[in-house]
């Protein structure tokens, strides 16, 4: 995985926990940055969900029955949220190819409530990921994390929290692809 560590991360990013990792907040976790600069890093983890539901947290959004991801460990009394599609909000940052990150929050809950914006373009997250200046690239350099080469994309909220960290490894192809078949616990192999 040497390759890694000559990449420089950058927002739209997709990073990948090594299928090894001890911490509870990151074990097999794909992790969207979202801003990456000498200052720190800032990312939601992508396939965590939550026990709770959108609506049982925020009264605003009540009337959706959407699933609440778990961004990462860092201020979890906050709300985050990404969408896939055409820009709709107005102070949205470009993610990628029709990925955006935050905006105009009461925006949001009107294109909602009208039907403007499809509940499933839309993804949330209570706290967030947050890496200190060159904590991240210290952590690339140990390999804890895999910078995937493929970006998010609206396919991407198609799979289930348990079966995108193995795919965007097999789709990554050689040793990526081995890498997605480890076991959880090598012991029980």
């Amino acid at each position: 995985m040497s390759e890694q560590k000559l990449h420089n991360p950058k927002a739209g990013d997709l990073l990948i926990s090594e299928p090894f990792l001890q911490d509870e907040n990151f074990v097999r976790s794909v992790v969207l940055l979202c801003e990456h600069s000498d200052e720190g890093s800032f990312g939601l983890i992508i396939n965590k969900p939550s026990i709770l539901k959108l609506g049982e947290l925020v009264e605003a959004l009540d009337f959706l029955d959407s699933e609440l991801f778990v961004g990462g460990p860092v201020e979890q009394n906050t709300l985050h949220f990404i969408y896939v599609g055409d820009k709709v909000l107005d102070g949205s940052l470009s993610l990628g190819e029709k990925v955006w990150w935050g905006g105009d929050y009461d925006s949001l809950i009107e294109k909602l409530k009208l039907g403007l914006l499809d509940p499933d373009s839309v993804r949330f997250f209570i706290g967030y990921s947050g890496w200190g200046s060159e904590q991240l690239e210290d952590e690339l350099s140990d390999e804890t994390w895999i910078i995937c080469s493929e970006k998010l994309d609206e396919q991407t909220f198609s799979f289930t929290p348990e079966e995108l960290w193995k795919s965007l490894l097999k789709n990554m192809g050689g040793e990526f692809k081995v890498i997605a078949n480890y076991p959880l616990d090598p012991r029980l192999n």
